[in-house]
């Protein structure tokens, strides 16, 4: 259920309440109303000794109308889904029970008229204005007819006329104003429960917005105390147990900073690491109000979530630039190889102007690779996905590897295991760039001393029944150390390499779904381990994120 529709909901539930709350105040006021006639009609020496008018009367009209207080008010529960029929008949009885005990008791005429208009007013809070005029209209009506009945032509007539007619007038000013209030009071009820559920709403929202920040987030009191930690900051703190909520003990060198940030004004900035394991972090305090440090906020920066940002700021700046450099020097690049080539085909050099010429060549080459890889790193292209077998296609790229390179003494072949198809979701173009750049490394790198390279191509499933694809090679290996940084970008061991090789392989891996890992080979030789995607997988991906 969205936010929005939930306040309006709540609004809706808060206008039943208030209606109940009335009901319940107008039954409970008419069981009054009737304890108060029959203490009129039977208890007449409290009122000077002057007795009822007509006593039968007064009795046939007391009793049942107690009766009636009592049932509407066990029933007012039951009653308030037909709130505004229930109330009507309520007021019909209350106006017919109010002009037969005028007639009854004559001398509290005055008082019961006043005690008539509660009623009204209370109905009004409930009924539509076109109703309530309607009844406090009746309920004049009743007073106008007891006043002409009770002493035509009397001394007292046009006196009770008037009475009448005053009463009347003000049960309508009274109707009137009630329903304008109780109007403008639903409102504010239901306006203030909309404004409560926003509230709400808005504070589980900012909640999980804290819970989720990858900044870390403590709140500590002056008694160096954590109240409220978010996930992040649970984190890097090293995983405490929820009992532990002193940051002397969790942190000392946070507590430490904080009491010297508290005391001096003097931000530490240097980076720290609060538990074994975890990420190194710069420590921010803030006070929650101005000169009061019984809650402070501390923010820790994860220093590698930074260094992350500011290498991708770097690397797209970096990527920009290079493209642009790299297409000027693409041209005079371009005449240069071929200058060259002209030159070697020229019958009167001798053997060192031909090695010369093949330098230039072989550094031409050399230098477009460079230039490829800075390019790639720039365009950054959206992956194309395919269903592709990727028994056959290896087979195919090892071919087309071979027929476009001298491999010489060394041997590339692929291996597919298992006796099923292994299918995968990948952009073709993409994955020959990423295999095209491990393959290389392989033959380039992955030889002992005086030996070919061997380098095989494995295609097979996973456990999962993931598609794996794999290149490895029969060579000394690469030391724990710079397995580490083998894909980080600019991050090379050969003196004519870029660094983006691996880094770029991995991107494209990335775009497609993919992840690319180096694994040590046991006796020797590396590994450089491929996971596709499966095309049922692959669907699911993208029908979740077309959902």
């Amino acid at each position: 259920m969205s936010s929005t529709v939930l306040p309006q909901l709540n609004a809706q539930r808060a206008v039943p309440a208030a209606i109940r709350h009335e009901m319940l105040f107008l039954n409970a006021f008419r069981l009054v109303q009737a304890l108060v006639y029959i203490g009129l009609a039977f208890a007449p020496m409290q009122v000077g000794g002057v007795l009822p008018s007509s006593p039968q009367l007064a009795l046939l009209v007391t009793l049942p109308y107690l009766l009636f207080a009592v049932a509407a008010l066990a029933l007012t529960g039951r009653c308030v889904p037909y709130a505004k029929v229930t109330v009507s008949i309520w007021l019909v009885v209350d106006i017919a029970a109010a002009v037969l005990a005028l007639s009854a008791i004559d001398y509290a005429r005055i008082g019961i008229a006043m005690m008539l208009a509660v009623n009204l007013g209370v109905g009004a809070l409930i009924l539509s204005l076109r109703l309530s005029s309607f009844f406090a209209a009746l309920a004049t009506l009743g007073l106008l007819a007891h006043a002409l009945l009770a002493e035509p032509g009397g001394a007292h007539g046009d006196r009770n006329l008037l009475e009448s007619a005053l009463f009347g007038l003000a049960y309508f000013a009274i109707t009137t104003l009630c329903h304008v209030l109780g109007r403008q009071l639903r409102a504010s009820e239901a306006l203030a429960e909309q404004r409560s559920t926003d509230l709400a709403n808005l504070s589980q929202v900012n909640e999980l917005i804290i819970r989720r920040m990858k900044t870390g987030v403590l709140l500590v009191d002056d008694a160096n105390r954590i109240h409220q930690i978010n996930e992040s900051a649970w984190m890097l703190l090293g995983n405490p147990s929820a009992e532990q909520r002193d940051l002397g003990r969790l942190a000392p060198e946070l507590s430490r900073r904080l009491y010297h940030w508290m005391t001096s004004g003097k931000l530490d900035e240097t980076a720290t690491q609060l538990a074994d394991g975890v990420p190194e972090v710069v420590p921010r305090f803030s006070r929650l109000a101005p000169n009061d440090d019984s809650l402070v906020l501390i923010f820790l920066d994860d220093t590698s979530l930074l260094s992350r940002r500011a290498e991708e700021l770097t690397l797209s700046s970096l990527g920009r630039l290079s493209a642009s450099i790299a297409h000027e020097i693409r041209n005079p690049l371009a005449a240069i190889r071929y200058s060259a080539q002209l030159l070697a085909e020229s019958e009167k050099m001798d053997a060192a102007d031909q090695r010369m010429v093949e330098i230039i060549n072989n550094h031409c080459v050399r230098l477009n690779e460079i230039i490829e890889n800075i390019l790639q790193l720039s365009r950054r292209e959206r992956s194309r996905p395919e269903t592709l077998d990727l028994g056959r296609w290896a087979q195919g790229f090892v071919d087309e590897y071979k027929l476009g390179n001298d491999l010489g003494n060394d041997t590339l072949r692929v291996v597919v295991g298992g006796a099923t198809a292994v299918a995968a979701m990948a952009d073709p173009q993409q994955l020959q760039q990423v295999m095209w750049n491990l393959v290389q490394n392989a033959l380039r790198y992955g030889r002992l001393p005086g030996e070919p390279a061997r380098v095989i191509v494995i295609v097979r499933n996973g456990e999962h029944g993931e598609p794996i694809l794999e290149v490895t090679d029969r060579g000394p290996g690469i030391a724990p150390k710079v397995a580490a940084q083998i894909f980080e970008p600019f991050y090379t061991t050969h003196e004519y390499g870029t660094g983006l090789g691996l880094y770029l392989a991995r991107q494209m891996a990335e775009a497609n779904q993919a992840s690319l890992e180096y694994v040590r080979v046991a006796g020797g030789g590396s590994c450089f381990r491929l996971v596709l995607t499966p095309p049922q997988m692959n669907r699911l991906a993208g029908e979740a994120a077309a959902g």
